[in-house]
């Protein structure tokens, strides 16, 4: 058993820069044949991987668009045959204090975090029961273990993640589909100047076992792990990747 994912076919979303990126990389990098998906930066990515002689194909689209998710699908079984992996990445976390919350602000959240998911993995299971194999990670946050203000509708919409693998982890089992979740900690990524301050990252080194900064790497090592016949005796279950902010 190794970490190769040779004539594997893997659709990342959101993976055109930060954490995204970096799973696209580390399975294109270990011989799977990627799907880069997201709003932008998706080629960029996708010819990133091709210069170092790897497989790629971009996809510009936006995971809440059902009959964009089901293009790029369908675009990944024309160039390559099948759907292996199933990494959802997609995102967004924008802060609000819940009463000045407005239900547009609401439902978008929920749409890109959870709803996006509902697209992505109905359009791509299909071809992974028909050839009885499949891996799917999905991307949730350890702040569904934490709880933190100014981030209700983040926070419930991560919660949503973490019930959705378990539901279809059940349900997918016995067609030899494996559905788990990752929930990254404080992530170090080049975002994160828009809402983090210096404070906040002290605070976060403070509250970890391991004092160092969790990178995307971290991350996506992880989903190479749950992509991999290596965590074939695991499904529905939540890996927290925080540096030891959290236990569980």
């Amino acid at each position: 058993m190794s970490l190769r994912f040779d004539e594997r076919v893997a659709i990342v979303t959101g993976a055109g820069n930060g954490l995204g990126r970096a799973h696209a990389l580390a399975l294109a990098a270990r011989g799977a044949r990627v799907v880069v998906v997201d709003v932008a930066g998706a080629e960029g990515v996708a010819n990133e991987i091709i210069a170092a002689g790897g497989q790629a194909i971009a996809a510009a689209a936006s995971v809440t668009d059902r009959a964009a998710v089901a293009a790029f699908v369908e675009r990944a079984m024309g160039a390559y045959g099948r759907i292996d992996i199933l990494i959802n990445n997609a995102g967004i976390f924008p802060r609000r204090r819940f009463v000045e919350m407005s239900e547009a602000e609401w439902d978008h959240m929920h749409n890109v975090n959870v709803k996006s998911m509902f697209h992505t993995i109905q359009a791509a299971v299909p071809h992974m029961i028909s050839q009885r194999s499949g891996k799917i990670v999905n991307i949730s946050s350890v702040t569904f273990h934490l709880g933190l203000p100014n981030m209700s509708h983040y926070i419930s919409s991560k919660g949503g993640v973490i019930g959705l693998t378990r539901a279809l982890a059940r349900e997918f089992g016995p067609d030899g589909v494996y559905v788990n979740c990752i929930t990254p900690g404080a992530i170090q990524t080049e975002s994160e100047q828009h809402f983090v301050t210096p404070d906040d990252i002290r605070k976060f080194l403070e509250s970890q076992c391991i004092q160092r900064r969790i990178t995307p790497v971290d991350i996506a090592r992880t989903a190479l792990f749950l992509s991999s016949e290596l965590s074939d005796g695991l499904t529905g279950q939540t890996l927290n990747v925080d540096g030891g902010w959290v236990m569980h």
